[in-house]
């Protein structure tokens, strides 16, 4: 859906250059056809005031008054001398030479813009006031006139190109902003719905234990109350896990890196776990090189979250026992670390050795997939095989020397 929506920003994007591209080219093409009149104030008016002088035995009569207007105008010779004028201003001279003809059929002729047209009997001269018009002269060899649809070309890919970036980078942090929000959301969400179920969760956890060491209960009871408590705790690790995802998710959760040793991080977790209690049925066993492990940069609470998820779902999903194994090694640069025991079943029966997926199925909930954001988040990568035996392979970097 976001992709979709991304190229559909971008083929709005790239139609409306298109447009703006279409719209300057036009616009530029319409407002030079303005200013050059379409070439008319170039040749046909200076035709049609030529056409209006005419010369007979008196010399030259013109009728075209109305067609020069506030210009002025007068006739050259082959020689080069005025033998016509109309509103001629007085200080250009009567006479003139074939470079000064050359001139200012160019340029200006003493600062007036000028036009000629040719006649049988010389040259017309039309001229306008000082400062009405302004004349340039450019030159373009051919070659380069051709290659000018190319540099058009190039020059709108490249505003496209720009564009496009910036439209990219705007859609970027529009969409950062949207997920910012929902992310808001779902973490106030969360939260109030944890904080709301740790109260009543609490209360029935402290009855439990409370039924499970009172005397007057039978045996029977008590074991209805320990099943009571051993759930509940179940549905607080679920809630934790919970929250951990989402920040996790959201990048919400700042990782506190320290140097650790591996051996000794790992016997601690297992100490740890050991004092917890496993139950009836349970071995847990370590397996560690004789020599040290390089030094591991990571979250111990993390990290010791993610053990502990491991090796709680080894005694969660195998409720006769099993062994369980705990170990680490070096393998390419890198920690592998991993838990295996017993096996850890999916909501319909794995083969044998069937990658387990860690996007949370109903048989594992969120533990495995915290267990893959937490290996993430450290650079690594989480492995899962559904067994028998279960087996999660975490891959981490060591700590850079």
């Amino acid at each position: 859906m976001k992709l979709r929506s991304l190229w559909k920003g971008i083929l709005l994007v790239t139609l409306f250059a298109f447009l703006i591209f279409f719209i300057t080219a036009a616009g530029c093409f319409a407002f030079g056809c303005y200013i050059s009149d379409w070439g008319r104030g170039w040749s046909a008016p200076v035709a049609q005031i030529s056409a209006t002088l005419t010369r007979g035995e008196k010399g030259y009569t013109f009728s075209g008054d109305d067609l020069l207007g506030d210009r002025w105008a007068m006739l050259l010779n082959q020689e080069g001398q005025v033998v016509w004028s109309q509103n001629k201003p007085e200080e250009l001279p009567e006479e003139y030479t074939l470079q000064d003809v050359v001139s200012f059929t160019r340029w200006y002729l003493e600062d007036y813009p000028v036009l000629c047209w040719t006649r049988e009997d010389g040259v017309l001269v039309v001229g306008s006031p000082k400062g009405s018009v302004w004349k340039h002269d450019m030159n373009m060899e051919m070659s380069y006139l051709l290659k000018m649809p190319y540099w058009f070309l190039g020059i709108f890919l490249l505003a496209l190109v720009g564009v496009l970036g910036l439209a990219r980078a705007a859609l970027g942090r529009w969409s950062r902003q949207e997920q910012q929000v929902r992310d808001a959301a779902r973490s106030g969400w969360i939260n109030g719905v944890s904080h709301d179920i740790r109260t009543p969760l609490s209360v029935v956890m402290g009855y439990a234990a409370q039924m499970e060491q009172s005397p007057a209960l039978p045996p029977e009871e008590k074991h209805r109350a320990s099943a009571i408590r051993t759930q509940s705790q179940m549905i607080r690790d679920l809630v934790n896990d919970l929250n951990l995802t989402m920040r996790l998710d959201c990048d919400m959760q700042a990782l506190r890196k320290e140097s650790l040793q591996p051996e000794v991080f790992l016997r601690q977790i297992a100490a740890d776990f050991l004092n917890g209690g496993m139950g009836d049925g349970y071995n847990l066993e370590m397996d560690l090189p004789q020599t040290p492990l390089p030094r591991l940069l990571g979250d111990p609470f993390l990290l010791r979250r993610a053990v502990n998820n491991l090796l709680t779902n080894c005694v969660r999903h195998n409720p006769d026992g099993c062994t369980i194994c705990l170990g680490a090694k070096e393998e390419k640069g890198r920690l592998v670390l991993w838990v295996e025991g017993g096996t850890v079943k999916k909501a319909q029966s794995p083969e044998p050795s069937q990658p387990l997926d860690s996007e949370g199925e109903p048989a594992h909930g969120t533990g495995l997939r915290l267990v893959a954001q937490i290996a993430a988040a450290h650079g690594g990568k989480a492995e899962f095989r559904a067994g028998p035996p279960y087996r999660c392979i975490l891959r981490l970097p060591f700590a850079k020397k």
